[in-house]
């Protein structure tokens, strides 16, 4: 199976990004030949500085690659190198209907958070279908809340091959296990938007005092306590041993224990969970050619696949010889 999946530079990666999909990534390309790319073009709706867009483009690769992504073998590149896609998304223009963007609840939010309603925003979803499609992929990760996603870019592959033949494999949406929302320290689903995270390589100390600042209920140190309304619960199931989890469980419904007590053993183990990476990180940061290789080798091995599907579609359509 052919498994794509992007995701945005627009800031540090946090623990949210890491448990709601990171970790799945690394897990998929063990059994599966996977397409995994940075999506600078999508992160352009937001208007970000120019520098930011760099920036965070080599940080992102570095973090997947420091956390295990094997790069001889899952393609990895950074979407912008593949311009194939931009070509392909003006073909799928071309044969999307407007209701159907138009019924996109994500635009929809992203207006509500204070973005600019800006074309780009608002016809993102084709660009993203090009994304799935010019790779020919077989399954899209996603989360139960963006199922909408591969729903709109299978209905634009479909209405593509009845209007020109069979040019597109028709994707299936992978529903990845959900650890839930990850709560942030405002107790907020996890998001840079919102300014409530916790990144995955945070200086330790940092870690300490963000974790300490989580917020919690007025509930008295002697009183039992709810662990399934607790956002330091909710990230200890994250991290915390299946022994360990149900001690703190058996903790919270005894009463006698502070939320800081909890904290404070969230912290460590939150630490000791990414421990292992900082120095492979470290190394990256200090060998930043390397990184830029990987993306340029994966690009290549990306616009093998996209230039001959463009072909396809190219053909398809009229264009050309």
């Amino acid at each position: 199976m052919r498994i794509l999946s992007g995701i945005q530079p627009s800031g540090k990666l946090h623990i949210g990004n890491f448990f709601g999909a990171m970790r799945q990534h690394l897990q998929l390309q063990a059994e599966h030949s996977c397409f995994y790319f940075i999506a600078d073009y999508h992160a352009l709706t937001s208007n970000p500085r120019p520098t930011e867009v760099r920036e965070n483009t080599i940080d992102v690769a570095i973090d997947y690659m420091a956390l295990g992504l094997d790069t001889e073998k899952t393609v990895f590149w950074r979407q912008s190198d593949v311009s194939e896609v931009t070509e392909l998304t003006w073909l799928l223009s071309c044969v999307t209907p407007m209701g159907l963007l138009q019924r996109c609840t994500s635009y929809k939010d992203k207006v509500a958070q204070g973005l600019s309603p800006n074309h780009g925003l608002f016809a993102y979803p084709v660009l993203q279908a090009a994304d799935i499609l010019i790779y020919n992929s077989d399954l899209v990760p996603v989360g139960a809340d963006q199922k909408q996603h591969i729903e709109v870019t299978r209905d634009i592959a479909g209405r593509f091959n009845n209007t020109y033949g069979e040019v597109f494999t028709i994707p299936q949406d992978y529903i990845i296990e959900s650890v839930a929302v990850v709560p942030g320290i405002d107790g907020q689903k996890m998001s840079k938007s919102y300014g409530n995270t916790i990144e995955i390589f945070e200086p330790r100390e940092s870690v300490r005092k963000k974790i300490m600042k989580i917020v919690t209920d007025s509930t008295p140190v002697e009183e039992p306590k709810d662990p399934d309304k607790c956002n330091v619960f909710a990230l200890l199931r994250l991290v915390a041993s299946k022994d360990e989890l149900a001690e703190w469980e058996n903790k919270y419904r005894s009463g006698g224990m502070g939320y800081g007590e909890a904290k404070k053993r969230l912290a460590e183990l939150i630490i000791e969970h990414f421990e292992p990476y900082r120095q492979k990180r470290a190394d990256l940061e200090n060998n930043i050619d390397k990184v830029k290789e990987v993306l340029a080798n994966g690009a290549e091995r990306a616009k093998a696949v996209a230039v001959e599907t463009l072909t396809k579609a190219r053909e398809a359509v009229g264009l050309g010889a």
